[in-house]
């Protein structure tokens, strides 16, 4: 089990039951198939990595994070024509980028080289609740979008890459319900596409830069990919500054289903976050004071 959290993560409380008590398909683009499993409490049966030294998300205290001079600022070079598909993979809706060159990477910060995005993807929670994965001093966002890159220049692909300590780097950005977010419009409004598990559709042309904050100020930490197989593989950089999304935005997110069109059950997508992990010594380094 987990080290109990700071007092605010009680409003996390009545998602992450209601996490708890379903059961989800959990797969990542490239990894074997993983099937229908227990709720995130109980990954460690078939999982025993679920309670290693650096598995995600965390609840990131601010106070206690270290300012590193040393870290320069991330930077971000994403190329429009490099999106391919989007698609329901019976946990979160996934946009797939072609990676078979530098076109579209992410580079400094805590990174010693390029790393290629790979593709992004959404947790959020379900009506009235909060879905982010990492948390700030106890402090729940409505979703948080991650990022995912891979080590192309020291790895020959993004399943050798998945397994390495250095081999990932995931982009966190939270989502806060504010005003209507431009920049998603084009994904929401796919989304009735993809409703089932197992469904996919072209997706082309998009780019990711309008998914970012105007600041990019950061966290970073070691970690693990938040879905089983849960390898703690991931350097983390999670972005201090939330983007902002409408109610009807998320309400599209919540059409989605757990379900194959085959499966007599439908069970919509929402809460499909994994609550916070113990720090276990792990130093939170920022890019800022």
């Amino acid at each position: 089990m987990q080290d109990s959290g700071p007092p605010g993560l009680e409003l996390h409380t009545t998602c992450i039951k209601r996490l708890l008590m379903r059961s989800t398909a959990t797969t990542i683009a490239d990894m074997p198939h993983v099937a229908v499993l227990p709720g995130p409490s109980s990954w460690y049966k078939d999982y025993p990595i679920a309670e290693g030294a650096r598995q995600s998300p965390i609840n990131i205290a601010p106070e206690e994070a270290v300012y590193d001079h040393g870290l320069p600022p991330i930077s971000l070079h994403y190329d429009n024509c490099t999106s391919t598909n989007i698609s329901n993979n019976g946990h979160s809706v996934v946009v797939e980028f072609d990676d078979v060159d530098d076109r579209s990477v992410i580079q400094g910060g805590p990174l010693e080289n390029a790393y290629r995005l790979k593709q992004f993807h959404f947790h959020w929670g379900g009506k009235g609740c909060h879905g982010s994965e990492h948390t700030v001093a106890g402090k729940t966002y409505t979703s948080e979008l991650h990022l995912v890159h891979w080590n192309a220049a020291k790895y020959s692909s993004f399943a050798e890459a998945a397994v390495a300590p250095d081999g990932l780097a995931v982009l966190g950005v939270f989502l806060e319900v504010r005003d209507e977010r431009g920049g998603l419009n084009k994904i929401t409004d796919s989304l009735y596409m993809v409703k089932f598990k197992g469904t996919v559709t072209d997706f082309r042309d998009f780019n990711p830069n309008c998914l970012l904050p105007s600041s990019l100020k950061y966290w970073t930490y070691p970690g693990s990919l938040t879905t089983p197989p849960l390898y703690e593989s991931v350097t983390w950089i999670v972005l201090t500054e939330p983007i902002c999304v409408s109610e009807k935005q998320m309400g599209k997110f919540r059409t989605l289903l757990f379900n194959s069109e085959e499966e007599e059950q439908r069970t919509r997508m929402e809460n499909n976050f994994r609550p916070p992990q113990p720090l276990k010594g792990r130093t939170v380094r920022a890019s800022f004071k």
